[in-house]
């Protein structure tokens, strides 16, 4: 067998390409068998053996892979190490993750993207604890071979009887955590018995070395959901005025070349690639695992965190959910607890989103799952579910390893506290509930009584556009003009909502989305009580707008679309909070007018210009408005 230096990753086109890792618990030898394997393939460089070939000529192969001060002067591994090595037929990439306890979360990102997991199993000892923890993991992420090596056999003498009693408790283990089967090869990786080469000390042995078994293996096509395509993009350009944007990221799955047809989700805007950048002149279509830049044919809004999608009739697209049905591994020192905030990263968006329930607990020794826990430890494995600030675009794990996967993070250290894949999404309706028990209950007052009573119809004043434009002012000015007349109204300035209901949110698109989404559920509730509600926000996006009104017209409520259309120019003429000047400087990105769209209003019930203009003049004409539509009376 010919190999290359593990220091340069093979690249034959011919061969296919194998990730593994390798998890068990302390002490079952998974360094050493690296170690071996390395060896045995001819993968090290001489000034390498050299380096950890002691005194007496013994090779250390533990010390192969454990590259760090810390777990050579310890003897753990702590950290992920990557080796490279290659036969005739195939390239691999090894993980030698942690076995200790406290760093199950470098278990996790080692075996995330592993084709087959090799669980290492002490003959003397048996499963241990870490075992079973880091089989259930290999189950979660998605991993479908798995080998056991019942490693140190030569330390039980080669014992078939005691192989035999391991490979069962094996058995029952695979049925357990849902693998299919776990295949046990007898191995001493000191000595290198059925590691590479096979061994005369196991005649009763007849299957494969542990080498053959991942040579032998067939890696199955995709799932026909994850053959379709999935492009996040990660960042939207222009290179100059005159070329079309430019939309970047990397194709998690599927393929897309020029002439496709596209969706871009959330949004639904459908378009056609013309062209497409791999910085290969040679390749014309990307493909999954590959970066890409692309055009299409329409000046459609696509921002990062969305994601570019067949636009087949057929396709199975990722559900836009805001509720998530998930199992995590919790990795941090703090419990978790229902009710807790974090932010969840999924591709290339984050938001923010709330634990709803701890659901169940895996209890690591029995594997039987407790219900309702009332909390997640360090290291506990269990199923959640979180309600997101905005949509995330979820695909099942189990049809999508890229789109069903994600981590949770903690915002105020910024460090990653669980992992975790998606079995369930629920979808956002606008206007609907997302689960079938949550039943809208009229007020016991009829809407026509109660304003009958008060002596006011309700109903909500919109106003939009730029940053700056006037709208707050106008808002401010309409409020006081209608209190001061004896109507009842309520200011829902855009900042003053984000420090209470929105504080939860940032300012990507899609918590932008969902802030005026929450604004306009908000106003339809007060137009309702009878009062007059007053929303000053820039709400960029048509469909954002449209969004409130619908909600308005399905509860008969009046909606009045004022959008403030003051110029560009004076707007940044004002730049009251100086964000013209931090956008034009580069330190702020995301600035509607500037480097974010905005989409004016096609048929707004009002429209003003506020240069020049005399805000308290523009306030009464709203006020006449709203006489005229019946909502005051003329009196």
């Amino acid at each position: 067998m010919t190999v290359t230096d593990l220091d340069t990753p093979p690249s034959a086109a011919n061969r296919q390409f194998l990730r593994l890792a390798t998890v068990g618990s302390v002490d079952d030898g998974k360094s050493t068998l690296i170690g071996r394997i390395l060896h045995d393939t001819g993968s090290l460089p001489t000034d390498h053996i050299e380096s950890v070939t002691g005194d007496d000529g013994e090779l250390d192969l533990a010390a192969l892979s454990d590259g760090l001060r810390a777990e050579r002067e310890q003897g753990i591994t702590i950290d992920v190490a990557y080796r490279f090595f290659s036969t005739d037929t195939r390239s691999y990439v090894l993980a030698d993750t942690p076995g200790h306890e406290r760093y199950t979360r470098n278990t996790f990102t080692g075996a995330s993207n592993a084709h087959v997991a090799v669980v290492l199993v002490d003959a003397q000892h048996g499963l241990q604890r870490q075992t079973r923890r880091h089989a259930r993991i290999a189950s979660l992420v998605g991993i479908r071979h798995v080998v056991a090596a019942v490693n140190k056999i030569d330390l039980v003498d080669f014992s078939e009887e005691r192989f035999a009693a391991v490979k069962a408790d094996l058995d029952e283990l695979a049925l357990q955590v849902g693998i299919d089967q776990i295949t046990a090869i007898p191995v001493a990786a000191r000595s290198g018995d059925n590691v590479v080469h096979r061994s005369a000390s196991t005649p009763w042995y007849t299957g494969p070395t542990l080498l053959e078994f991942l040579e032998a293996i067939e890696l199955s096509a995709p799932s026909p959901q994850a053959r379709e395509l999935r492009l996040p993009v990660q960042y939207a350009s222009r290179p100059s005025v005159a070329h079309r944007r430019v939309y970047s990221g990397r194709v998690v799955a599927g393929t897309v070349a020029v002439g496709d047809e596209i969706a871009v989700l959330p949004s639904g805007s459908r378009s056609t690639v013309t062209a497409l950048d791999t910085l290969d002149d040679t390749r014309t279509t990307g493909v999954a695992g590959l970066s890409v830049s692309i055009q299409l044919a329409d000046d459609i809004d696509v921002g990062r965190g969305d994601v570019i999608v067949s636009a087949a009739e057929d396709a199975h697209l990722p559900v836009v959910a805001r509720e998530i049905e998930a199992t995590v591994c919790w990795l941090a020192e703090k419990p978790l607890h229902a009710g807790d905030r974090v932010a969840l990263k999924h591709g290339t968006t984050t938001v923010r989103a709330t634990v709803q329930s701890l659901d169940r607990r895996l209890d690591p020794d029995s594997l039987i799952e407790q219900v309702g826990p009332s909390s997640l430890e360090l290291n506990d494995i269990g199923t959640v579910t979180l309600r997101t600030s905005s949509v995330v675009l979820a695909d099942r794990y189990s049809e999508n390893r890229d789109g069903g996967a994600f981590v949770l993070i903690d915002e105020a250290s910024n460090e990653t506290v669980a992992a975790g894949t998606i079995s369930e999404a629920r979808e956002v309706v606008p206007g609907k509930a997302t689960r079938n028990d949550i039943k809208w209950h009229p007020s016991s007052l009829a809407r026509n009584e109660r304003w009958r009573k008060t002596g006011q119809r309700g109903a909500t004043v919109w106003l939009t556009g730029l940053p700056a434009s006037g709208k707050s002012t106008l808002a401010v000015a309409l409020e006081r003009l209608l209190v001061t007349q004896g109507r009842v109204a309520y200011l829902l300035d855009g900042d003053d909502i984000r420090h209470g209901i929105s504080d939860d949110l940032g300012f990507s698109p899609g918590d932008r989305a969902e802030n005026i989404r929450r604004v306009g559920h908000l106003a339809r509730l007060f137009a309702d009580s009878g009062v007059i509600a007053i929303a000053s926000l820039v709400s960029p996006l048509r469909s954002d707008r449209e969004i409130a009104r619908e909600l308005h017209d399905a509860a008969g409520l009046d909606f009045i679309e004022v959008h403030v259309s003051t110029p560009v120019a004076e707007c940044e003429r004002r730049d009251p909070k100086g964000l013209y000047k931090r956008a034009r400087e580069g330190t702020l990105r995301g600035l509607t007018g500037v480097d974010a769209p905005y989409e004016k209003p096609e048929s707004p019930d009002l429209r003003f210009d506020t240069t020049g203009a005399d805000i308290n003049d523009l306030a009464q004409r709203i006020v006449v408005a709203l006489t005229e539509r019946g909502i005051l009376d003329a009196g």
